[in-house]
């Protein structure tokens, strides 16, 4: 029977292609899905039918998803780590000169003189003009990057083929992160040391209990005078009001943002874009390759990678026949699943086991005739969330 895999936005065709015809069915209308792909929809608890095994996101945040719901039903949620980081990379160039250069401003003037035919008159009319939209090049100038992971570490390589010096800030860098970076970047030992030493500040965070509002009051005190801070990650990174204060104070010199909101529309100081740093077509197509590709290796062999709420855990096939098990991250209960087996005379060939959080996940490979009820008892155990049977154990 082929798998249903449910679909709620649009997706690029170069994801869904990666999803065979012969074993999957994609539609955006089923009743008994064993996966939901999608981009941006709002999806909520309840919109998660039973039959539901996986979650993919073609993008990277996944604040629309009911990540704690899944977990406690034991659905992995995937999302696309890094799948966008060029698109992003590329547009946070295109803010780093919009905050340098007097680019928009000139622009708008230019407009103004639409009904000026005299081609001479013209020219000396922009030649008196044009020392208002003077700025200053980015060569020399510092760029503190904050968050130094998939699109992070793109923006800081950018800035450095572009002259510019750069500082970072992560705390929670991972060591693959830290082997992308160039050891030209260097380190700031705080968020306000970076703030105090930068002429640009670039945001690559994710939303959590602890970046929400994550750049305040405090922070904006210790900002370099005249800088330009920009927001490509997230809106709820920044403190609104203290943002207003420190444009209205001439503290911060420009902001430029990703995520308009009434409260900055209007303002000369201010550039806001329409939420547009992966709204390219190579992007979507790399999301949803990415997605699909995750997708598909859990239906089929229940590797999990990139998942938000799941261990990454992956485990080359001995055999044709494979046990997931999601538990509860507590002791003995994968010691009470292979004493199921043992007693029932099934041989374990390989096996691996991992934790995040509250969760922990198993794959194990046998030999042997696995019933309905022998995973009926597994599924009984304490503990145990759900057990998957994958692949043919005849």
């Amino acid at each position: 029977m082929a798998r249903q895999i449910l679909t709620l936005n649009q997706i690029s065709v170069r994801g869904l292609e990666r999803l065979p015809r012969e074993t999957y069915e994609i539609a955006s209308e089923f009743a008994h899905p064993d996966a939901i792909l999608l981009r941006s929809h709002k999806l909520a608890p309840e919109d998660i039918p039973d039959s539901v095994l996986a979650v993919g996101r073609a993008g990277a945040g996944v604040n629309n998803i009911p990540v704690d719901a899944c977990s406690k039903r034991g659905i992995p949620v995937f999302n696309s780590p890094g799948a966008n980081a060029n698109a992003v990379k590329e547009l946070v160039a295109a803010g780093l000169l919009l905050g340098s250069r007097g680019i928009l401003e000139g622009v708008r003037y230019v407009d103004t003189l639409a009904g000026m035919q005299d081609m001479g008159e013209m020219h000396r009319t922009l030649e008196a003009q044009k020392k208002q939209f003077k700025g200053s090049e980015l060569v020399g100038k510092t760029l503190g990057v904050v968050g130094l992971g998939a699109i992070g570490s793109l923006v800081a390589e950018m800035a450095l083929t572009m002259g510019m010096d750069v500082v970072g800030f992560d705390p929670a860098l991972s060591v693959e992160a830290a082997w992308r970076l160039s050891s030209q970047v260097r380190r700031a030992e705080t968020l306000s040391a970076l703030f105090a030493r930068c002429d640009y500040i670039s945001l690559h965070l994710p939303v959590l209990d602890s970046t929400r509002g994550l750049i305040n009051a405090e922070l904006f005190a210790a900002l370099k005078p005249g800088a330009c801070l920009l927001n490509f990650a997230r809106q709820e990174i920044v403190d609104e009001p203290s943002l207003v204060d420190a444009l209205n104070g001439d503290r911060l010199r420009r902001y430029i943002a990703d995520f308009p909101s009434p409260a900055l529309i209007g303002r000369d100081d201010v550039i806001l874009m329409p939420h547009i740093g992966a709204s390219t077509d190579e992007a979507e197509d790399n999301c949803a390759i990415m997605a699909a590709d995750q997708l598909r290796d859990f239906l089929e062999n229940g590797n999990i990678r990139n998942s938000v709420n799941f261990p990454t855990l992956v485990l080359e096939r001995v055999s044709g026949c494979r046990l997931s098990v999601t538990n509860e991250n507590v002791p003995k209960i994968l010691g009470s699943v292979l004493s199921i087996l043992a007693n029932e005379n099934i041989n374990v060939i390989d096996m691996l086991n991992k934790s995040r959080d509250e969760i922990a996940y198993n794959l194990i490979d046998i030999e042997g005739d696995v019933t309905e009820s022998v995973l009926d008892t597994m599924r009984a155990l304490n503990g145990v969330i759900n057990v998957r049977l994958i692949g043919n154990c005849a």
